[in-house]
């Protein structure tokens, strides 16, 4: 999607008054486990590998790997060489834009692009397909950063605690890759960056998990109510502008399914059954999983294949959603009469006389006067983005 920065939120689409969207979850306690029943001699104790704790390292790998892509955006972007008016301009090449271009205290459009975001266009025609992965490593600035990164702190932990670091892992990488398809089935005008998609995967296995293995927990009513007001909270945080909830939905779609998949436990009848001490026998053999269970299981991963091949097709055949479902578009942005949901990337016409640049926007119809020395494209487009926003 392409151009300039204006509020913030989760998952980012970056136009020409440019937004970053950061998910900003509750801090959901997880429903205690039910104990399984005690086994005959309360001496004997055995772990029982399907509910043991994991160590926790990949979340903060992943918190590290964001951090450390956005110094080196910054780093790449070198607001003092291309930009006028920068801000923190004691950080040198690490200053940021102007606070008209970026509130959030980041780069330009422009860089973003250069750095992977994601871009319909470039997917399509220049079959540039890993930007619906590297679109979630990037942030729009230090507010989206650390808004992104202390939610993913929040929901990761302690599901990569109580599932491990491969479940987990997969679970965000393909939870962002969902909400960067059906972001871009949906906007194809600019540009989008951030983690969100994933985040919102993590909420949606949540909930999954939580019904898929809904016998083994007490107190499972409250959990379930918090996690579906935070859930609404969050996604009713998208339907305002500039914000991208198209990968919100996406990427909160494919957690959900993909939480049947991957976070499913056995009934605790199986665990003692099977863990049990020398001479414990139950009265009737019990399967490791419920019927509902492997339903469940079943239906989603078809659900699942079955969706991200066809938005995977749709995509990359250049498939535009909206003119197959002319109020889609509402879930994204609903106008009031306090913001409009009509963006348009900056373009600007420009012209050059001796130390004079000279710019126009074409979408306000805004003049600006620069001096500037053959001021090269990147200049030229950082100052088109402060001209249009």
């Amino acid at each position: 999607m392409a151009a300039e920065p204006a509020s913030s939120g989760p998952q980012t689409r970056v136009n020409s008054r440019r937004s970053y969207n950061v998910v900003h979850p509750v801090d959901i306690e997880t429903p205690p486990l039910a104990s399984p029943a005690p086994a005959s001699s309360p001496d004997v104790y055995r772990e029982v590998k399907h509910f043991k704790k994991w160590v926790v390292w990949l979340i903060p790998v992943f918190v590290v790997a964001n951090v450390i892509m956005f110094i080196i955006t910054m780093y790449v972007n070198n607001c003092p060489k291309n930009s006028i008016n920068c801000i923190a301009t004691f950080l040198g090449r690490f200053s940021f834009q102007p606070f008209k271009e970026n509130p959030l205290l980041g780069p330009s459009s422009s860089t973003l692009q250069k750095m992977g975001a994601l871009d319909v266009n470039k997917v399509v025609h220049r079959h540039q397909g890993w930007l619906l992965i590297t679109c979630n490593w990037l942030h729009g600035g230090v507010f989206h950063l650390l808004a992104n990164m202390l939610s993913l702190l929040v929901i990761g932990y302690r599901l990569e605690q109580e599932f491990g670091f491969v479940r987990i892992g997969l679970l965000y990488v393909i939870s962002g890759l969902g909400g960067s398809l059906l972001s871009s089935l949906f906007i194809q005008t600019n540009i989008s960056v951030g983690a969100s998609g994933a985040l919102f995967g993590l909420l949606g296995a949540m909930l999954s998990e939580l019904i898929t293995n809904w016998s083994i927990y007490a107190s499972k009513f409250g959990a379930l109510f918090t996690l579906l007001v935070v859930i609404a909270i969050n996604l009713a945080v998208g339907i305002l502008p500039h914000v991208d909830n198209f990968a919100h939905i996406g990427g909160f779609l494919s957690g959900f399914f993909l939480g049947f998949v991957f976070l499913i436990r056995p009934q605790f009848g199986w665990v003692n059954q099977r863990y049990g001490p020398p001479g414990y026998a139950s009265s009737q053999a019990k399967p490791k999983f419920k019927t509902y269970q492997c339903i469940l299981w079943v239906l989603s991963a078809i659900i699942l294949i079955v969706g991200f091949t066809v938005g995977l097709v749709m995509l990359l055949r250049g498939v535009d959603a909206n003119k197959h479902c002319s109020w889609c578009h509402y879930l994204s942005c609903v106008p009031t009469s306090r913001w409009s949901c009509k963006t348009e990337p900056a373009y600007c016409t420009s012209s050059q006389t001796g130390n004079q640049l000279f710019l126009t926007c074409s979408s306000n119809g805004k003049n600006g006067t620069y001096t500037y020395a053959n001021a090269s494209s990147s200049q030229i487009q950082g100052l088109c983005s402060q001209l249009c926003s």
